[in-house]
């Protein structure tokens, strides 16, 4: 890859060590290479500027969790030299909660969870990225209310009219990443059947998902098949039916030994007007980030991760709401 260092083979070689390298080789100042000193990096909880924020931000993680891995299960990319690249990153991670953080006191607990970052890079360098991780799951399997945690946080933060409101479009700083992704046809597939199901079409569930179709959503629910689908999408959907969807950016592949791969990002911003897994509607403005990865198979799609942060939903509502609710 032109303008890469010579021990990267391609772009997700590249993602994988680079990875690996800042985190479980605690190569931390390797960010003030790896990531430009203008980077933006785009959360549910906010927008980073800079990579010394960055830093910070990524050594109160490790104080939190120190034994923190992080396994790549795969890498959806797009781009090229001239205009750049996009991948587009799954991973599993792990660790033991055993140092005091924004989860309050080490628990000691293990968790498991998935998390997805787009990354923007060229000449060895990320710039732009849009990042995702399962808070709920993490706090539910240390034991922790996601919802009082929220409570808590708004709290500390001054209460509803001082908090740290969570990353929205009016939030957002423009980057230097304009690409939408490819015209690949899995890709393509993928961004129809997402806006077929946030237009009420959930019948394309059983149309095109394979019956033996494993899921993965948020609080790392898992379940097979497509009544779960089914349920996971209507009550994301069910809670804001009014919301705007939009696809952000789209790819799809087709890589030696691997099935045909999607990943596509997407968003909803509206209002909580409908009854679904965040409660009663309460009338606030709400955006939510989401990244869906995907493989196919020879009875449809048959693997889906979708993820989006439960936990920044439950802020923008609980401001809304004075927290009480």
């Amino acid at each position: 890859m032109k303008g890469f260092q010579d021990k990267f083979t391609d772009l997700p070689d590249y993602i994988i060590k680079i990875t690996k390298e800042i985190w479980e080789d605690r190569g931390l100042a390797t960010l003030n290479h790896y990531y430009a000193p203008d980077v933006i990096m785009r959360s549910p909880g906010g927008v980073l500027q800079g990579n010394v924020p960055v830093i910070q931000d990524t050594v109160e993680t490790l104080c939190q969790f120190p034994d923190k891995q992080l396994l790549a299960e795969d890498v959806i990319w797009s781009g090229d030299d001239d205009e750049g690249y996009l991948s587009s990153h799954r991973v599993l991670t792990y660790g033991t909660h055993t140092g005091f953080g924004r989860y309050g006191p080490p628990t000691g607990r293990k968790f498991v969870t998935r998390a997805m970052a787009d990354c923007a890079a060229k000449d060895d360098v990320i710039y732009d990225e849009w990042v995702l991780g399962d808070t709920s799951g993490l706090m539910m399997q240390l034991g922790i209310d996601p919802i009082e945690n929220v409570r808590d946080r708004i709290t500390q933060e001054g209460g509803p009219q001082k908090a740290r409101m969570p990353f929205t479009p009016a939030t957002d700083v423009k980057g230097r990443y304009n690409g939408k992704g490819n015209d690949n046809e899995w890709g393509q597939k993928l961004a129809e059947l997402l806006t077929r199901i946030m237009n009420s079409e959930y019948s394309v569930i059983q149309r095109d998902y394979d019956r033996a179709v494993y899921s993965e959503h948020p609080g790392m629910r898992t379940g097979w098949s497509w009544a779960f689908a089914e349920t996971e999408w209507m009550h994301l959907r069910a809670s804001f039916p009014s919301a705007k969807f939009e696809l952000h950016h789209v790819i799809g592949r087709e890589d030696k030994c691997m099935p045909p791969r999607a990943a596509v990002r997407w968003s909803l911003t509206g209002k909580h007007d409908g009854w679904g897994r965040f409660g009663k509607p309460s009338g606030a403005d709400v955006h939510i980030m989401g990244i869906t990865h995907v493989e196919f198979g020879l009875w449809g799609l048959r693997r889906e991760w979708t993820l989006f942060d439960e936990a920044s939903i439950w802020k923008q509502i609980l401001i809304h709401s004075g927290s009480h609710d």
